[in-house]
């Protein structure tokens, strides 16, 4: 049973820490953010007893806050050899750690309270061989600041290496059922497969944030992206009881993929992202079971044009002709 699934809050802040006091020889860690005072101390005190912990960090957003200050100077102080993700990305986004070279974990969660205790979260643990030494290679790669190519062959899916493809084929493969969980869907390579998707008669159900959480500057190409496939079919909805953060696809209900990859072209082409692309049953099952009682708590996302005009006289923007609005 090489990959287990892990889905937050249910699971609590335990199934991440619990892992890290377990850890006896090595640690890395690469966070976009990392503010969870709990998980900061169990990092810290992995490196008192012996661990050699590394860590990369997001050094800043593409706006240029900073929010790993204040665990970027408490991992230094505790001899924690902490460095900035590399150059060659815009934004590290990737969140993600390997224990002792032997268990890695793929997450959609950051390192800081409000995912591991509001938000729709998950991670992968794998004890698969080549898919943790894969992600050691990256790391390493990464840490020098040197070229990386992933294993064509595996699992685990790379941004920005491979990616959109990587996802576009596995919705080109559905053939009954896909489900997705996602907070941008704005990559219109990826827009016209879930089009498609509908087209040739698979059963789309999206669950989005609510179009008031999107972004001012990523608003209109969400609001496009999701009145585009609901247009021709797909089910939209927005969760009410927890905050979507998660990234998940599931397609006829035998393979997933979860990560960190929004479905937007920043993630695509200018991010470090990772997500992994799992057949397991036993994890497949699980976030079935998660995802139908999200869609069952959630609500119909409004994307009607008057629905969409309210929302954008509400924030104060009068772009409207960048929508197909019929009352613009």
């Amino acid at each position: 049973m090489s990959h287990r699934l892990i889905v937050l809050p249910d699971d609590t802040a335990d199934a991440i820490i619990a892992p890290i006091n377990a850890a006896r020889h090595s640690l890395n860690i690469r966070m976009f953010l990392f503010t969870d005072p709990t998980l900061l101390e169990a990092a810290v005190s992995a490196r008192r007893r012996g661990v050699n912990v590394r860590v990369m960090l997001n050094p800043s957003r593409r706006d240029g806050t900073s929010d790993n200050d204040l665990a970027r100077e408490a991992l230094r102080a505790a001899g924690v050899a902490v460095k900035d993700s590399s150059t060659e990305f815009a934004v590290t986004h990737q969140k993600s750690m390997v224990i002792d070279g032997r268990t890695g974990f793929v997450e959609s969660l950051n390192w800081e309270p409000r995912d591991l205790t509001e938000t729709r979260d998950y991670a992968v643990q794998t004890t698969n061989t080549s898919e943790v030494a894969e992600m050691v290679r990256c790391f390493d790669a990464d840490w020098a600041e040197q070229p990386f190519s992933p294993d064509p062959d595996s699992d685990l899916i790379w941004c920005p290496n491979n990616g959109r493809q990587r996802i576009a084929d596995f919705i080109d493969g559905a053939r009954e059922t896909l489900w997705l969980q996602n907070e941008r869907y704005q990559d219109m390579v990826i827009i016209e497969r879930l089009v498609r998707a509908v087209k040739r008669g698979v059963r789309v159900r999206i669950m989005s944030r609510a179009l008031h959480k999107l972004k001012h500057k990523k608003l209109f190409e969400g609001v496009s992206g999701l009145r585009i496939v609901h247009d021709v079919g797909a089910k939209v909805r927005t969760l009410r009881h927890l905050k979507l953060h998660g990234k998940i696809m599931v397609a006829d209900n035998d393979r997933a993929i979860i990560g960190s990859i929004n479905l937007s072209p920043g993630s695509f082409d200018d991010r470090r992202e990772l997500a992994i692309e799992t057949t397991s049953d036993h994890v497949v099952r699980r976030l079935l079971e998660t995802v139908k009682q999200d869609w069952k708590r959630a609500r119909k996302l409004p994307l009607s044009d008057e629905a969409v005009l309210a929302e954008l006289e509400g924030r104060g923007l009068n772009e409207v002709s960048r929508l197909a609005l019929g009352g613009a």
